[in-house]
């Protein structure tokens, strides 16, 4: 039998193993634009889950291990990979609820749920993925008979078939086999069941070959303790300053996640574990009353617990022991960019976009947009950080842009979460976010709006200009890396090796009889010169009487954004 500590371990070991590999996993990417993140976004989702599974006693069930993990990953899901990551793991936690141990059927069973829900948030599932490499690891560990297998054996026969599976990936997809590589999605997948084998067959915890600074556990007696160090940080550097715990005996509207959100929002250190009858609340926060006042509509409130962190900071300076500093990386996150807002009840629509660089934020600011979460193509944001820009917008339903194909997903979880109405508009690309901004009619509702305005943006065509991340042999071309690349609606049209001809040429290919607009947008990268001077042969080059703007994105990876309307 597996207990929560070893499920605790396992997933901990698996984490460890994918950010060890996580660079290797990334380099299987085929497509030669630089958005090679697979690798990086599940050991992101899955690390989002760390701290939190850390902090679990060694007498914790496998019911509480999986619930920790899953409600983790959920928040912390990035790109596609990472959400069907966290759906795999929900599974764990729909299939091992009311269980201290879990058997080898068990073990099974919790697969088959994570496949369950992963392919079903999935639109069109496709085959070769990571998807299929679940999927028939489950199917051939259903097979087997659980019942004489101890757990460690079972997963192992999961690992084997999952191989398998990966092995098989090249003969599904096509573009797979013809760059010589596994799905890198799967692979990633493998990286996490091996790491969790190593713990539950062989008793070996995989370590991260960098570890981060060692973080402080909860105690029993709810006091902080740690590793800290006095050099790093002084009291002027603890921002939410107020140690907060308490329980939530749960009523009928009691919801860990949204509580969760909200203390996020909120604070930092958050760890939050749920049971049939209590939600066990940590926070770091500024203002404690305001967490406190909150927490009470999920039920009534006990076991209070709020300490001040500077006094405790002073006390430890002065016995000599120090004081950590608080994991930056937590306090730089997109997510502390916003603060929660209370809904207001007459105002009916709010809206949140995905965009990277100022000039594009400005654009989507001044068509209305409330919030603009930080991120795009290799920068794919968190579901908790979507959910943060959503809260932070005082209306009862806000539409989500999340501008990215590898976003969408990772929006849809929002709605899991979020305490308000969230309508995400499927739009992929920043000109198809742009124009659906411009078709929001406040007169119409939420379903008549979410449909004009993916109408409108589905008229829009999308060019892209940016470089090759690595050589390659894509779609019948032989790519250099570092060489000009133009996509038009996603697909690889042209290459070439000067920055302007290759923009002028994409976006006069990309007009037709019935072109009225041509919007080019530039990047960072491009100097104001260079860009108003291939904004002027875009003009000169495409048909006459299609008006041509050229805005200023400032966005990474892209050095022109090219919106045919």
């Amino acid at each position: 039998m597996i207990t929560g500590a070893i499920l605790r371990d396992s997933i901990l070991s698996g984490a460890n193993n994918l950010a060890n590999q996580r660079a290797r996993v990334d380099e299987l990417n085929v497509f030669p634009v630089p958005d090679g993140d697979t690798g990086t976004n599940m050991s992101m989702t899955i690390g989002s889950a760390r701290a939190e599974l850390e902090s679990l006693a060694d007498d914790c069930t496998v019911e509480t291990a999986s619930k920790v993990v899953a409600s983790a990953m959920l928040r912390g899901a990035r790109g596609n990979s990472g959400v069907i990551s966290s759906l795999l793991f929900r599974g764990f936690s729909k299939a091992l609820k009311e269980k201290k141990t879990a058997s080898a059927a068990d073990l099974v069973a919790a697969l088959q749920k994570g496949v369950e829900g992963a392919y079903k948030a999935v639109m069109k599932p496709t085959e070769g993925t990571m998807l299929t490499v679940a999927r028939v690891a489950s199917e051939e560990a259903a097979k087997a008979d659980a019942s004489a297998m101890t757990a460690a054996q079972m997963w192992e026969l999961i690992c084997n078939a999952a191989q398998t599976a990966l092995d098989n990936t090249p003969n599904q997809l096509p573009v797979l086999k013809k760059a010589g590589v596994v799905d890198a999605g799967g692979q990633g997948l493998m990286c996490i069941f091996l790491g969790m084998l190593s713990v539950m067959r062989d008793g070996k915890f995989i370590q991260l070959e960098e570890a981060p600074a060692k973080k402080a556990k909860l105690s029993t007696d709810g006091a902080d303790k740690g590793v800290y160090t006095d050099d790093l940080m002084t009291v002027e550097d603890i921002v939410n300053g107020y140690c907060t715990q308490f329980l939530v005996n749960k009523n009928e509207n009691a919801s860990s996640d949204k509580l969760r959100a909200f203390l996020e929002s909120n604070g930092d250190s958050v760890v939050v574990i749920e049971d049939d009858e209590v939600i066990n609340c940590h926070v770091h926060t500024q203002d404690p009353g305001k967490i406190i006042s909150h927490a009470l509509q999920y039920g009534y409130l006990t076991s209070f617990k709020i300490e001040n962190m500077h006094e405790q900071f002073l006390a430890r300076q002065k016995q000599g022991a120090g004081l950590r500093k608080q994991a930056q990386a937590e306090a730089d996150s997109p997510a502390n960019e916003f603060s929660y807002a209370a809904v207001d009840q007459s105002r009916d629509f709010g809206f949140v976009a995905v965009a990277a660089g100022d000039g594009l934020k400005a654009i989507f600011a001044d068509l209305g947009v409330d919030a603009v979460v930080s991120g795009g193509q290799t920068m794919n944001p968190a579901t908790e950080d979507i959910v943060a820009a959503v809260q932070s917008v005082p209306a009862k339903t806000v539409f989500v842009l999340p501008n990215n194909k590898n976003i969408i997903m990772a929006a849809e979880q929002a709605k899991k979460i979020a305490d308000r109405a969230i309508v995400v508009l499927p739009t992929r690309t920043i000109p198809q976010g742009i124009t659906a901004m411009l078709n929001f009619d406040p007169s119409l509702s939420a379903d008549e709006n979410n449909v004009n305005m993916m109408q409108a943006a589905d008229h829009v065509a999308t060019g892209l200009v940016t470089f090759a991340a690595r050589d390659s042999d894509f779609d019948g071309k032989k790519i250099k890396k570092g060489e000009i690349l133009a996509l038009e609606n996603g697909k690889l049209v042209a290459t070439g090796t000067d920055i302007t001809k290759t923009t002028y040429r994409l976006a006069r290919s990309m007009c037709k009889k019935d072109t009225s607009f041509v919007t080019v947008i530039s990047g960072c990268d491009v100097s104001e010169e260079d860009a108003e001077r291939t904004a002027q042969m875009v003009q000169a080059k495409c048909p006459s009487g299609i008006e041509v703007t050229h805005l200023v994105g400032g966005q990474p990876v892209y050095y022109y954004i090219i919106s045919v309307e």
